[in-house]
């Protein structure tokens, strides 16, 4: 019997869909991470954010992500804050490659690749919202809202069934396998607001309709669903947004010709052009 859309686009969600065993090489350096940076700086806490926590993390590609809320003073800059992190933990893993990646600064282990976003509270009355670093704005700040932010995608994906959380992994598969610089966070924010409009989810109408939107948006920064922080921007400058952009437009295209031949009956050759959009 001939693959249906739906099998094949089920059998992409659950190949890219990590084992929990898969992010255990990170969880292993988490204490380490914050031991340290407890010792040099002060951390109130340290908690997992992103796709780890969220469940839309993408196999093979999707890194553990944490927020280690600092004690003290906020810097003027960020970029203060993201040197003095980074040089705690090149001190205490020499061997390790460490950079900064903002917001973020990433610890390259033998094992695995971890990003730990440094931010400091700015306010507990909404669930917790914290400063950490503006990738658009070099020395800049913005706020996030991780609790409020996971909460809103959960809600909407409830609604759907899961429907949302497959849209998101689907949208960053696109993303990795067609190396598209995107930032995730907004792809998945744009999924749950997408899918927030609608009555149903049908899998092969959705990811058209979810990239022409954002074609259509011309990956514009976009509002906090949750009104609590600040907007989530696409790409980190106009030169990625280009690319992204162009990359966008062909993913478009592929998509609109394999919801065509569904409508028309021919799933086989729906499923070619979604291999083309995925690059499988």
């Amino acid at each position: 019997m001939a693959e249906s859309v739906a099998s094949w686009l089920a059998g992409l969600n659950s190949l890219y869909t990590p084992l929990p065993t898969h992010f255990d090489a990170a969880k292993s350096h988490r204490a380490s991470i914050e031991v340290r940076l407890d010792y040099v700086i002060g951390v109130h806490r340290m908690f997992e954010i992103g796709s780890l926590r969220q469940g839309t993390g993408v196999w093979q590609f999707s890194d553990a992500d944490y927020l280690a809320s600092l004690k003290g003073i906020r810097p003027a800059s960020s970029t203060t804050m993201l040197n003095k992190v980074r040089e705690a933990l090149m001190a205490r893993f020499p061997t390790t490659t460490i950079s900064v990646r903002s917001p973020a600064v990433v610890c390259r282990f033998s094992d695995c690749e971890v990003e730990v976003v440094p931010g400091y509270v700015t306010d507990t009355t909404s669930g917790y919202g914290y400063w950490i670093a503006d990738p658009t704005l070099p020395g800049g700040w913005m706020k996030t809202y991780p609790a409020a932010h996971n909460e809103y995608v959960n809600t909407v994906n409830k609604n759907f069934n899961g429907g949302v959380k497959t849209l998101a992994r689907h949208l960053k598969v696109w993303k990795y396998k067609r190396q598209v610089p995107i930032s995730s966070c907004y792809l998945e924010m744009r999924a749950a607001k997408y899918m927030d409009g609608q009555q149903s989810y049908i899998h092969i109408y959705d990811l058209y309709l979810a990239l022409s939107n954002l074609h259509t948006a011309s990956l514009a920064a976009m509002n906090d669903p949750t009104g609590l922080g600040s907007r989530f921007t696409a790409c980190s400058s106009d030169a990625t947004r280009a690319d992204a952009l162009s990359k966008l437009s062909t993913a478009v295209s592929r998509a609109s010709k394999a919801l065509d031949h569904y409508k028309q009956g021919n799933e086989a050759m729906a499923i070619e052009q979604l291999k083309l959009l995925f690059n499988r």
